[in-house]
């Protein structure tokens, strides 16, 4: 049963990184809920998921990422005491970083920064390690609509928006809520933005 599983979600990896080349949308559960994600450094990509969720190009979108070091590849001087922090934080947390580089410029403030979350969780994490590029991560739902808690809470609107719907935790019934995100300023102050 254990190998099923993973045949399928390598199945569900696979048709990601395709869809993610390609420049589409994918339907995924992250680490905390279900998001809209595409290419981080593809900006027409991005520009697509805006126009899915109707939002505004002037709202930021979250960029997950695999490892540490990835956060030092797309942001050009993080203060470090940041990943001590992460290490000891519970909930999965975003953090905002100034400086961004590297990533597609519609996901990028107008004060160059950007907000990234570590993921943890398997799916993502092996998802984003074999695509070797950050995802975007939004959650799957129209602006000012309530983020659904599991894939049951998703609009049909949403789900004919993407290409690809992954099957991995389809059934999870868990409700699932938003990352903290915090701004880790060079002082080392943090400011919590969502608990």
């Amino acid at each position: 049963m254990v190998i099923m599983s993973e045949i399928n979600l390598q199945q569900d990896i696979t048709e990601c990184v395709k869809v993610l080349h390609n420049g589409g949308l994918i339907l995924y559960p992250t680490d905390t809920i279900w998001g809209i994600g595409c290419d981080a450094t593809n900006a027409n990509a991005v520009k697509k998921i805006f126009d899915l969720k109707k939002r505004a190009e002037t709202k930021s979108l979250i960029v997950l990422v695999a490892e540490d070091r990835d956060v030092l590849k797309y942001t050009s001087h993080p203060d470090l005491n940041v990943f001590v922090y992460l290490k000891n934080v519970q909930k999965p947390t975003t953090v905002i970083y100034e400086g961004a580089i590297g990533l597609a410029e519609n996901i990028i403030d107008t004060d160059g920064n950007v907000a990234i979350r570590i993921v943890k969780e398997i799916f993502c994490k092996q998802l984003i390690k074999q695509f070797r590029k950050p995802i975007v991560s939004t959650s799957a739902n129209i602006s000012g609509e309530a983020s659904p808690q599991n894939f049951d809470e998703i609009s049909n609107q949403i789900k004919n928006g993407v290409d690809y719907l992954v099957n991995y935790r389809r059934e999870d019934k868990t409700k699932h809520q938003p990352s903290s995100i915090i701004k880790f300023s060079k002082n080392g102050t943090v400011e919590i933005i969502r608990p």
